[in-house]
């Protein structure tokens, strides 16, 4: 989904680069309590687990394009404030060092692959631990859900902007079916993919998932109960 150069006009990239901008400035706040020595780690291998996974693009329509985002599992594993530094730092780098997306545009691409897609994974995520048993077991299904949500809405906030400011001679409602229907898609691989990475991490070290801390700070305290009744 990497936007190019001259996709929008310059008051909306103008527009999405201020509110990227803003986004990445709360992030590196938020961030600081999300992080500590053991999880540290953990956001520079979901970066590049990330880079490499975006690596492998998708021809959509209009001369867009479509792959695998990596919001939810950002979201899952390291949280949502380390989740769009992870994938904003995969984004400046694709833009400045690859080409891959537009300088001018980087900050619509920030605000669809990061922001977006880590949000609205979030949501997700939180929503459904809310209503479902707080096992960690079931982390990865609620990443996977997060994933296949999180993509075609990116897809719908893109076709939402190209609307207000697009100039390429292409009407919106002519992207918005295959927007959608290659994004649909591209989120069940996403799905697939993001619920066996985050299944082996919590197999393996749950209390390094971020998305598992609730489940895990509940089994410290049902194994630490008996003891203090006694």
């Amino acid at each position: 989904m990497h936007v190019p150069d001259g996709f929008l006009d310059a008051p909306t990239s103008v527009a999405t680069g201020v509110v990227a901008a803003a986004a990445v400035g709360v992030a590196l706040r938020g961030a600081r309590r999300e992080l500590d020595d053991r999880t540290a780690p953990m956001a520079g291998l979901v970066a590049t687990f990330i880079f490499a996974a975006q690596m492998i693009n998708f021809p959509v329509a209009g001369g867009t394009s479509g792959h695998l985002m990596g919001g939810a599992l950002a979201v899952a594993l390291v949280g949502p404030w380390t989740g769009v530094l992870c994938v904003s730092v995969v984004l400046i780098v694709q833009a400045l060092l690859m080409a891959d997306g537009g300088i001018t545009a980087l900050g619509t691409n920030v605000v669809l692959i990061a922001v977006v897609t880590v949000g609205v994974s979030w949501l997700v995520i939180r929503g459904l631990q809310l209503v479902m048993p707080k096992r960690a077991g079931l982390v990865p299904v609620q990443a996977a859900v997060g994933a296949l949500l999180s993509v075609p809405a990116a897809a719908a906030v893109f076709t939402g902007l190209f609307a207000v400011g697009g100039v390429a001679p292409i009407d919106a409602s002519t992207i918005l079916a295959p927007m959608l229907g290659w994004h649909t898609v591209i989120g069940i691989g996403e799905a697939v993919v993001t619920g066996l990475v985050v299944g082996s991490v919590v197999a393996a070290r749950p209390d390094l998932v971020h998305a598992a801390r609730s489940a895990m700070a509940r089994r410290t305290l049902e194994i630490r109960t008996p003891e203090v009744a006694r």
